[in-house]
């Protein structure tokens, strides 16, 4: 079974969670899907047993050598990457785009096409199963491609091991790594806060999750926040038939615990919030699709 564990804005708690389901099942495949700001592996500290390259795109590198300085990929760039300074051609790495246009318009074949491979994705063990995460370098486009690459080795390591259960810790937002996540999972948990804009967007997140016909389990994090905001966050999930599967109150030893490098299902068992996670993600896992 796959459950991604996702949240419409980032600050909810979406990956405290992840980790406290992560260590309630005795052996789990869990991926970090957040390939911008992955930081599961900072509190799990997984053995790498593989790295393996992903190439987001290619870079343009000028040999100046060759360049005469006609400044001719200057006028042809529509990214505006490409500057004249002090008589000397410059490419802005950030700025660049990767087109390829400029090292096929170039006279002098002056300009090269350099793959960017500086970031990764890693496998191995952690202490409670398997885990795949991947870390994109800054500055590199993130399109969903790495984190495909992430879920099909996870899938991958969770066949090779006999394991039966993949946590997918999802990226904030509703883009084109969000929906990689979640495309043809088995599971949706949403994970929300009781404020404005946490209200606004999860139902944003829900409408994705819609689309796609998935069965969405609605968690309101620090729900003791705003007492009245969440009470609007649960009439709107009965209204639009979203199955609210708990509620978690506010509390510093989730920040203490995660200090510890560990979840708060193993920082402290028998504390309200496990004992609250605990039932949340039974919930999850044995209500039928």
């Amino acid at each position: 079974m796959e459950i991604a564990i996702i949240s419409g804005k980032g600050g909810t708690g979406k990956s405290s969670i992840s980790a406290a389901f992560a260590t309630l099942n005795g052996n789990v495949v869990l991926a970090d899907c957040d390939v911008d700001a992955a930081n599961l592996f900072l509190i799990f500290s997984p053995v790498h047993e593989e790295e393996i390259v992903y190439i987001s795109g290619h870079k343009a590198v000028i040999n100046y050598d060759l360049c005469t300085g006609c400044g001719l990929c200057i006028n042809y760039c529509r990214f505006d990457a490409i500057s004249d300074k002090k008589d000397k051609v410059i490419i802005s790495e950030i700025s660049c785009d990767g087109c390829f246009l400029c090292s096929r318009i170039c006279p002098e074949n002056a300009i090269n096409m350099i793959p960017n491979d500086k970031s990764r994705l890693y496998s191995g063990s952690f202490r409670n199963g398997r885990m795949v995460y991947g870390r994109l370098a800054p500055g590199e486009e993130n399109s969903g491609k790495l984190v495909n690459m992430v879920r099909e080795k996870a899938k991958q390591t969770a066949k090779e091991n006999g394991i039966g259960t993949i946590i997918l810790d999802g990226p904030p937002g509703i883009g084109c790594p969000v929906i990689s996540t979640i495309t043809g999972v088995d599971k949706v948990v949403i994970v929300t806060e009781p404020t404005i804009s946490g209200l606004h967007d999860m139902k944003r997140t829900v409408g994705i999750v819609k689309k796609f016909n998935l069965p969405a389990y609605l968690i309101i994090n620090k729900c003791d926040i705003n007492i009245s905001m969440g009470r609007q966050i649960e009439d709107w999930c009965v209204q639009n038939g979203i199955t609210i599967a708990g509620q978690l109150p506010f509390d510093r030893i989730i920040t203490e615990a995660m200090i510890q490098s560990k979840s708060i299902t193993e920082f402290n068992p028998e504390h309200e919030i496990s004992n609250k996670i605990k039932i949340i993600w039974k919930k999850i896992l044995n209500q039928k699709k």
